[in-house]
């Protein structure tokens, strides 16, 4: 099998590496952590125009996917850029929509994606089994949230229901799930609904409200708000969030493989001209080899991260979230112990990969649970029952 990208996907690649050169992401990042969105959305709105959102949406949506190994060559260039914004979010929701489209629900799609692929709007989302925490959802135009079997919401937080066409009947809506996500109990009084096993609540939710502290400033933490606007519910949203978490952890391990990329490249031009005894101490042995140690780490990933985008199966993919978010984070340790004191300082444009590879690291999967993933999805011993895992994911 071949792990390499092809021609027209290097190009792409360097397309995005220029357009990020010419950008000036640290002050676009500054901006975007002291809460200033502007320049972050005008930078975003120029990579939607590469055509970044429309590789993980279906053709019939105006798409040209869904193509994951081009999205993930491109949350390559991303994490090397330093780009702050909830990105992994929001393809994940073109993601989302397309899949639920495609299993009958179109009406999200028909919505949403036209603004999502043109890059005039940013999403961020919640899953199930994942972070309660919308990433930058002050930023964000929308804010989604699906809700699983194991949550339960009130009939007086669902409001009004969607106006239904001319043609629909009652029986038509309760078949999509919307009716009865709206449906109040007749005093509107508040009542506790339980899901389905199978079944999940595809909302749109308020997402305002107090920001928390993250590791990384540019990384704004919101917990998405009450009530909302029902979109759709059923088997159908719990079968997509699935295949959306998978999405957002690929391209999170991306992401994770272009910030440690970004930080070795700037540890080793230190290293040259930073000088001691009067030679640079690039040149020492012990300095040499903990640059070698996190060259492998990261080249090591890079082929797992390939195998994944390939495939997409629960243990390929957790096997790349967890190596390349564990080179991403040794590679934050090295460049700090290299940098030296400097490296603690927030002037210096490092900081701003040192302090996200740790929540990339744990975002949509942290170390242990992608562990379990592959574990879970390794085939049983002769005689012996499959290992079970829990399975989670966090944003």
């Amino acid at each position: 099998m071949r792990f390499l990208p092809t021609g027209e996907q290097s190009d792409f690649a360097r397309t995005l590496r220029s357009l990020l050169g010419a950008a000036e992401v640290p002050a676009t990042v500054r901006a975007w952590a002291a809460g200033d969105h502007g320049p972050g959305l005008a930078l975003w709105s120029r990579l939607a125009g590469t055509g970044l959102c429309a590789l993980a949406a279906p053709e019939a949506y105006e798409g040209l996917g869904p193509l994951p190994v081009e999205l993930a060559l491109a949350f390559v260039e991303l994490g090397r850029a330093g780009v702050a914004g909830p990105a992994v979010e929001t393809a994940a929701t073109v993601v989302l929509l397309g899949e639920l489209a495609r299993r009958g629900e179109e009406a999200p799609a028909k919505r949403f994606l036209p603004g999502l692929l043109t890059g005039d709007s940013l999403a961020t989302l919640t899953l199930p089994g994942g972070s309660p925490y919308a990433l930058d959802a002050d930023a964000a135009e929308w804010c989604f949230a699906v809700r699983g079997a194991g949550d339960t919401a009130t009939a007086a937080e669902a409001g009004p229901a969607p106006d239904a066409g001319a043609g629909d009947t009652a029986a038509a809506a309760a078949a999509s799930g919307v009716a009865a996500l709206a449906a109040a109990s007749g005093s509107g009084s508040a009542r506790t609904r339980a899901l389905a096993p199978d079944a999940g609540e595809l909302w749109l939710v308020p997402g305002g409200g107090e920001r928390l502290a993250s590791l990384d400033p540019a990384r704004g933490l919101f917990l998405p708000g009450a009530g909302g606007e029902p979109l759709a519910a059923g088997p159908a949203v719990s079968a997509a969030a699935g295949v959306a978490a998978r999405w957002a952890r690929l391209l999170t391990a991306a992401q994770c493989l272009g910030v440690g990329e970004a930080l070795l490249a700037r540890t080793v031009e230190y290293v040259k001209q930073r000088t001691q005894f009067g030679v640079p101490v690039g040149s020492f042995q012990a300095v040499k080899h903990r640059l070698a140690d996190t060259l492998l780490d990261l080249e090591f990933a890079r082929p797992l991260l390939w195998a994944a985008a390939l495939s997409l199966s629960d243990g390929d993919v957790a096997a790349a979230k967890l190596t390349a978010g564990e080179a991403a984070y040794a590679a934050a340790r090295t460049a700090l112990q290299l940098h030296g004191a400097v490296g603690y300082t927030e002037e210096l444009d490092l900081s701003l990969w040192l302090r996200r590879a740790r929540p990339l690291r744990d975002a949509w999967g942290g170390p242990s649970q992608c562990r379990a993933e592959v574990v879970r999805s390794l085939p049983a011993p002769s005689g012996l029952p499959q290992t079970t895992a829990t399975r989670r994911v966090t944003t």
